[in-house]
């Protein structure tokens, strides 16, 4: 009747709390004080590996216990895969033993299970040989019938709480990505986001260009190994294959299963999940733990859900990306417009009084358009219109901007450049021009371009744009087909002619 009292006490006990940690914390202390066991653990399965590892353990203060066991190796493996307690009076004789704990002259290892499916193994140890006599073997196995049930139901409570976690997260990512338009300030809220929500090492968003995943965002605690805009080829690593199967991967043996650090120093696990938005592949979120084993099958559905609200909201910028770039762009040359070339002069000429550097306006007209319209007739005199832009276009640095404006005027914005540099481009257009055999056009096309500099020639937008309209005004007075920079007000004469 005691031993009955006993059972009911301890399994009262386990049964109080929906805390896992304390669950495991209340069976072994129940196991040390009223089994008087000097050594316990519990391992709990890891249903992915079909493998057994230590969560929880008791009187191992002199060791550690870190050791995962297979199924069906030694006796802990052995009580998990016969579903049954397997009992080693003297371990010393029993060549199924496997962990060696000091002191340990005899095991019993006992399966915890939940309608037949083993969750995990309470093994049990003692200094003395043929400790555990079946009545106790009894007594553990009842006990563990109802520390099964306690440790799933405090499983299902933690899975439930995470669960809801997660979908208080995905709620949040949902509401904070509405209404935010702009790609970049979206990436730059995305990752610190999910990191905080999901309580993960790294987040990392690659978008697909061309043949390439580039990392356009990344938050976290890990150490880059990459360069901002890294670029990697579309099918490499982990996030190339996920976003070519178009399904969630996981690698829960990171430092293992690669051929070293891609992305950050420490990962140890990591999932990646494919943006995708009707039916076309944007890129993938990638979520790093420094934790080997962090990841699993449940955790990719909450993930999946978040990647589908990002694919969304980043498709939505790029459309809306798309409409500004079509308002800044010209209809017939496909180059930029005047409109796109007064905002970025703005932000040029800013960025040139913080770095105290320079940078330099060219205003070209083509020669007798007008004539040329009326002689050859509109629809060459457009063709002329995109050759030319394109001309530029081809002849000029990425970080420079052509715009037409307006007309048959044209506009170079050249950033951080001298006025020098910038009149050897020009004059580089202007003879590549006139050289240019246009179609259905029997006579050379030529230009005209004014030159000038900020701060140079003028403290405002106003002021350098009047000063270039000034060179071409000259250049035109002077002949045409030539380029010339606009003296600077100190210097004389006020305009200066470049050789043609």
């Amino acid at each position: 009747m005691q031993k009955v009292a006993i059972l009911y006490d301890a399994s009262q006990a386990v049964l109080s709390t929906f805390d896992l940690d304390e669950v495991l914390r209340q069976i072994l202390n129940i196991a040390r004080d009223y089994f008087h066991l000097q050594k316990a653990s519990i391992l709990l399965l890891d249903k992915e590996k079909n493998e057994l590892y230590p969560h929880s353990q008791i009187g191992w203060e002199d060791q550690t216990f870190d050791t995962r066991i297979k199924m069906g190796s030694g006796i802990i493996g052995a009580a998990a895969q016969q579903k049954r307690p397997v009992y080693s009076a003297d371990i010393s004789k029993d060549p199924r033993f496997t962990i060696a704990a000091s002191g340990t002259r005899s095991e019993l290892a006992i399966p915890l299970m939940v309608r037949d499916e083993i969750v995990g193994v309470l093994d049990c140890h003692s200094e003395k040989s043929g400790h555990f006599d079946s009545e106790t073997t009894d007594l553990l196995t009842l006990f563990s019938t109802q520390a099964s049930m306690a440790l799933q139901n405090a499983q299902l409570h933690s899975l439930e709480r995470r669960r809801a976690q997660q979908l208080r997260a995905i709620n949040d990512v949902a509401r904070q990505m509405t209404g935010v338009l702009e790609r970049k300030e979206l990436l730059t809220k995305l990752c610190p986001l999910v990191q905080q929500a999901f309580h993960v090492s790294h987040v990392s968003v690659l978008l697909k260009e061309d043949d390439n995943l580039v990392v356009r965002a990344h938050h976290g605690t890990l150490t880059p190994v990459i360069s901002e805009n890294h670029r990697v080829p579309v099918e490499s690593g982990l996030y190339g294959k996920a976003l070519l199967e178009g399904k969630s991967l996981i690698a829960n043996d990171f430092q293992n299963a690669a051929g070293g650090p891609d992305l950050y120093r420490e990962t140890a696990s990591r999932m990646c999940i494919p943006l995708v938005s009707f039916g076309q592949n944007l890129g993938v979120l990638v979520v790093d733990s420094d934790q080997p084993g962090a990841f699993n099958d449940e955790d990719a559905q909450p993930l999946e859900s978040v990647a589908d609200i990002c694919a969304t909201a980043i498709q939505n910028a790029n459309y809306v990306e798309r409409v500004k770039q079509l308002a800044y762009l010209d209809g017939l040359t496909g180059i930029f417009n005047r409109r796109y070339f007064e905002l970025r002069l703005a932000e040029e000429m800013e960025r040139a009084r913080r770095f105290s550097s320079s940078m330099t306006i060219v205003i070209i007209d083509i020669d007798h358009f007008k004539r040329l319209n009326d002689e050859f007739g509109h629809l060459l005199g457009d063709e002329v219109l995109r050759q030319v832009s394109s001309i530029f276009h081809q002849n000029v640095r990425k970080i420079d901007v052509v715009c037409r404006y307006g007309g048959e005027e044209f506009a170079i914005l050249f950033s951080q450049t001298d006025p020098n540099f910038a009149v050897e481009i020009a004059e580089k257009l202007r003879r590549t021009v006139e050289s240019w055999q246009f179609p259905g056009v029997s006579r050379p096309v030529t230009i005209s371009a004014g030159v000038a500099t900020f701060p140079g020639h003028g403290s405002t937008r106003d002021e350098v744009v009047k000063a270039a309209d000034a060179g071409l005004y000259a250049a035109k007075q002077a002949g045409r087909n030539r380029v010339i920079l606009t003296a600077s007000p100190e210097a004389k004469p006020a305009t200066t002619v470049a050789a043609v």
